[in-house]
């Protein structure tokens, strides 16, 4: 795995060089990281296939031009990515890139000159019709600036001419202060970007950072993905960013991206990046063009949540000469902002390195989290203080609830070992003119000055967040307090509103009493913060768990005692509450429902709905019986992860429904209909897969607590489960008993996996003796195996761990690509096909030997065994893989081989998977047996399925293609995959020689007296037949793409099917048979 043709070197670190590293993954590029000698256990590196150590230390090895460009060189890159910050906008190492013969993943060298020098991109965009505010030219000294200022009458900006994210900016109110302000801006911008040049800008003091999102292909092709608003900066640095951007005039808005447009479209721009603008607040029809980022944004992620468009792979894309128009990519398609997405920045707030001891960043339903951080990793400011990215996507457009939840997230991240500035942006996020949306760019500036006033040497005042009457008094002068204690209760509104510590430390001065009237920002007490020096402490939300060990001391480590009886309660569902059912369930070697739950999902992340739910019997049973004997009301439900590491929490949520056998025979009552129909119905709105372990009795009589219902016939489960077809892949698992409702689940999901030993029928042993059809045992109902036979099961397991193991590699298939792989050498396949045309191999061995290395999924392998239908990779890309089975019916298709295939191709186009076709047959099963089984019909299926297909098919003709059945497996004729391509073993025909020749000279051969001459001479037509057929002939009039040395096969199957992903088409359901 050298080519470098699918190789990218990460010209940068930390969470940047992660996020790029599993996109590149998933586009299918070996990934080579760049590291120093201080960070060789860094998580980019781990992402990585191979790493190149720098020499230095800190930044400035990751502005190492020529070193950069050698690694890539010797690691056999053929890209490049730089990121964001370090080299990523220097076109002097875009120039390097491409004499060294590299591609730069983003725009041209001459774009980022451009955009690059601040006072150009000012030109552009004049020449574009764009506003401007007035500013200085070029590189900019003291005399040149302090003229500038004088004029201007007013408060300026000082800019480093080169780069972004808000270094090397100063805001200068006072002309005396100017020159301190330029000195410290080249500053920071020499060591930051390499160039130390600055200029002058007039200041809009009250204005909204605006950026929209641009991406173009380089041809002149330009589209917009909306808007964010990144006013929240504190020193200019970004800290909350909101896509869309709230609150924006629509007209104003269009004009906006308009500009954008023109100014992206007229550099015919290649790549992604912004095109950032101030809006004046004062007068919001206003807006002026301050700089393009010819770069991967930092904040790119809310863009991604609000328009599903994968920023990063489409960089990738586009860099590998795709343009927007072959990747289906309009601003039609693109369709309008989905939601709002608010991210906040948690970045370290101390100048020494500390080691991170405790990190759980937080999950859940809209919640992603992007990060370089890791427990044990030393966090320093050498390189960049951003620890990690909480977004919060939420549907609407309601600013406030995305807030909320984003300080919900927050709350839960759950770190240790360093100071970071969570208690800052909780603040932040508190403010109303936040949550209205009142935003501007000097908001969080103002809000921190406020909390830091100059106080007294020996304190902080602790302030009152409202005005009402002080109820409570926790504290005394002298009392040491942790980081979370409750100092002071103010009630207002008959709500109580608990003031509480923002850092450790030890009181001062008390300066309130219960009862007292207190005003909003009145001083209630002063508190000497530990180990730092005395602050102003405003009034902030209680720090979440792991925040300076918030819960390790003090009053919050004890727990109330609503919040006791809660968790006792919740302990009763557990298997532990259990142990004689538990017992009796491992007895008869099974596991529970929880341990099949927890199997499935990554350690940790299963979110339980309905845990407290039990069984509606409450006219039959007390209610203490019932909570500990129908925990959950026998269905363990909720949502989790499956490779959260590899995919990131948000694409690997999967929704897991299991019936719990020990809890009244794991049968369907009132209240797990409900909860099944609530889960079914979450997971279509979140894309999520399902699996359900579907093992129970059917319908549940005995619910007595719904007078309302007369049969329950109006239950949603079976609807909402239908909904999921073609949406999203459902998984049902089956072991033990299956009967009636359960079974329908079964039936119902696309893949069915069962153990050895279970039963699954309609209906179970008493609903057929009660319909007088006769008594039978449990174990004489719907054998496995025997339902495998019969195509009903789609794997056949020997217990409930290997059917959760094929579940987690089923659905990995829909993952996408596979970061790593390994095949077995392909010379092998030279050698596995005879080359007598009568002489049956092990098609099976041929399918392990081209796919990589254990990728391999049979599906349906009882049933229709002269077609193989089999999941399977290529160099880690997931593909259909259609085989005929010449060791059964001589590779002829017959009715079940045929309804096999074609449900085979529908399921592999309903979610995006390329099929590969490996041809053996010699047609169609015929004669007046074959067409007792409705033959006419059923092969139909396939000419009906194969044309319509949306993904890529590549045919390779291993040996026979004969007659319909030949067409049949390459879509319905030679000219729809996307390739065919033929062994050198190859064979074609209109049908066998042998019936050929029976066929088309039926009169010559009878003519023929003596059987010898006769059968000699059949021979003779036959080989002529055969070599007519032969696939070099089929390729000399080019009804073959080629003839292919079958080593090659894998090559030429991923060039083919490698495809960038087409336009979906209408949903169309998944037949479930």
């Amino acid at each position: 795995m050298s080519d470098s043709a699918g190789t990218v070197l990460i010209a940068n670190r930390g969470e940047v060089a992660v996020r790029i590293a599993r996109a590149a993954h998933a586009g299918g590029f070996r990934v080579v990281a760049l590291y120093t000698a201080d960070e060789a256990d860094a998580l980019h590196v781990r992402e990585a296939d191979a790493s190149v150590c720098l020499a230095g230390t800190g930044a400035a090895a990751y502005l190492d031009i020529e070193q950069i460009t050698r690694a890539a060189t010797l690691s056999e890159a053929g890209f490049v990515h730089p990121g964001w910050g370090f080299l990523s906008e220097s076109a002097a190492f875009a120039r390097s890139c491409e004499r060294a013969g590299l591609v730069f993943v983003g725009p041209t060298p001459q774009t980022l000159d451009t955009f690059g020098d601040k006072s150009v991109a000012r030109e552009l965009a004049i020449a574009c019709g764009v506003p401007v505010l007035e500013a200085t030219t070029g590189p900019t000294d003291l005399d040149s600036a302090t003229r500038f200022m004088t004029a201007s009458r007013g408060a300026v900006i000082v800019k480093a001419v080169s780069g972004g994210g808000g270094k090397g900016v100063r805001m200068v109110e006072h002309v005396d202060l100017l020159a301190t302000a330029l000195e410290r801006a080249a500053s920071e911008a020499l060591r930051s970007f390499g160039r130390a040049d600055v200029y002058v800008e007039n200041y809009l003091p009250r204005s909204r950072h605006i950026e929209v999102q641009i991406v173009g292909d380089g041809t002149g092709a330009v589209v917009h993905l909306w808007t964010r608003d990144c006013s929240l900066q504190r020193h200019h640095q970004k800290v909350v960013e909101i896509a869309p951007a709230p609150a924006l005039d629509p007209t104003t808005e269009q004009r906006m991206l308009d500009a954008a447009l023109r100014i992206a479209g007229s550099v015919r721009y290649r790549g992604v990046g912004t095109i950032e603008f101030l809006l004046d607040v004062d007068n919001p029809t206003e807006f002026y063009f301050i700089e393009g980022n010819p770069r991967l944004q930092v904040e790119h992620g809310v863009t991604e949540q609000v328009t599903g468009v994968d920023i990063v792979r489409l960089q990738l894309d586009l860099c590998r000469g795709a343009t927007l128009a072959s990747l289906g990519i309009s601003q039609a398609s693109i369709g309008a902002a989905t939601g709002i997405c608010i991210e906040a920045r948690l970045t370290l707030d101390t100048a020494e390195p500390v080691t991170i001891s405790r990190f759980v960043p937080p999950t859940g339903e809209g919640i992603r989290t992007d990060t370089g951080a890791f427990v044990g990793l030393t966090a320093s400011t050498d390189f960049d203080p951003l620890l990690a990215k909480v977004l919060v996507h939420r549907p609407g457009t309601d600013l406030t609830d995305a807030v909320d939840a984003l300080v919900g997230a927050l709350m839960r991240f759950d770190i240790a070992g360093p100071t970071t500035n969570l208690a800052a942006l909780l603040d932040l996020l508190a403010q109303p003119d936040v949550r209205r949306g009142a935003l501007t760019t000097t908001l969080a500036d103002d809000l921190a000055r406020t909390a830091t006033t100059a106080t007294p040497a020996d304190g902080g005042h602790i302030c009152s967040p409202i005005a009402g009457s002080v109820i409570s008094v926790t504290v005394r002068s002298g009392d040491v307090v942790s980081r979370g204690q409750v100092l002071v209760v103010v009630e207002a509104m008959k709500m109580e509103h608990e003031v509480i510590a923002a850092v450790s430390g030890t009181i001062g001065a008390v300066e309130i009493s219960v009862g007292d009237q207190v005003a909003v920002g009145q001083a209630l007490a002063t508190l000497h913060a530990a180990n730092r020096n005395p602050v102003c402490l405003g009034p902030g939300p209680r720090p979440p768990s792991g925040v300076e060990h918030a819960r390790e001391t003090g009053p919050v480590a004890s727990v109330r005692e609503d919040t006791e009886q809660n968790l006792r309660r919740h302990d009763l569902v557990l298997d532990e509450a259990r142990p004689d059912a538990i017992a009796k369930r491992h007895a008869r070697g099974k596991r529970t429902a929880r341990e099949n739950v927890a199997d499935l999902c990554d350690n940790g992340s299963f979110v339980e709905y309905g845990a407290l739910v039990i069984a509606a019997q409450r006219r039959r049973r007390s209610v203490d019986d019932l909570e500990r004997n129908t925990p959950a009301d026998g269905l363990v439900a909720g949502f989790g992860t499956l490779d959260a590491h590899g995919r990131g929490a948000a694409a690997a949520q999967i929704a897991v429904l299991a019936y719990d056998y020990t809890v009244l025979a794991g049968t369907q009552g009132l209240q797990n209909h409900k909860k099944a129909e609530r889960i079914f119905e979450l997971a279509r709105r979140r894309s999520t897969p399902v699996v359900v372990f579907a093992e129970g009795g059917g319908g549940r009589p005995g619910d007595t607590d719904n007078s309302a219902k007369a049969t329950g016939m109006d239950l949603g489960t079976y609807v909402a489960l239908g909904r999921l077809n073609a949406r999203v892949p459902t998984v049902a698992i089956a072991s033990g008993r299956c009967f009636a409702g359960n079974a329908a689940i079964v039936g119902s999901c696309d893949l069915a996996i069962a153990t050895e030993d279970a039963n699954i029928g309609m209906g179970g042993p008493a609903m057929i003796a009660g319909g007088g059809l006769g008594t039978f045992d449990a174990d004489d109902i719907g054998p496995a195996p025997m339902l495998a036979d019969t195509g009903a099961i789609d794997v056949l397991v020997a217990n409930e761990a290997a059917a959760v193991s094929v579940a987690k590699k089923y659905l990995a298939f829909f993952a996408g690509t596979a970061p790593e792989w390994s095949a077995t050498d392909q010379q092998e396949l030279r050698h596995l096909v005879p080359q007598k045309r009568t002489r049956t191999f092990d098609i099976r061995r041929v399918i392990e030997v081209l796919a990589d290395t254990g990728s391999v999924l049979e599906l349906r392998e009882r049933f229709g065994r002269g077609m193989i239908t089999s999941l399977a990779r290529i160099e880690g890309l997931p593909v259909g893989l259609v085989a005929n089975n010449g060791q059964q019916l001589g590779g002829a298709i017959d009715s079940d081989g045929a309804d096999k295939l074609a449900r085979f191709l529908h399921l592999c186009d309903t979610y995006g998977i390329a099929v590969v076709s490996l041809c053996d047959t010699p047609g169609f099963m015929v004669g007046p047996a074959s067409e007792e089984t409705g033959a006419l019909r059923h092969f139909g299926r396939i000419f009906v399925t194969g044309p319509n297909l949306s993904v890529p098919l590549c045919t390779v003709v291993i040996r026979k293609a004969y007659g319909l059945g030949g067409q049949a497996m390459a879509g319905g004729s030679f000219r729809v995959p996307e390739a065919i391509v033929a062994w050198p073993t190859g064979a074609f025909g209109a049908m066998g020689p042998e019936g050929a020749v029976r066929l088309g000279f039926t009169r010559e051969l009878d003519a023929i007296v003596d059987p010898i001459a006769r059968q000699t001479e059949f021979d003779r037509l036959v080989a002529e037949y055969e070599r007519d057929g032969r696939a070099y002939n089929a390729a000399s009039v080019f009804e073959l793409d080629d003839v292919i040395d079958p080593a090659d096969t894998r090559r030429v199957i991923l060039a083919t099917v490698n495809q960038p992903k087409r336009a979906k088409r209408p949903r169309r359901h998944l037949d479930a048979w």
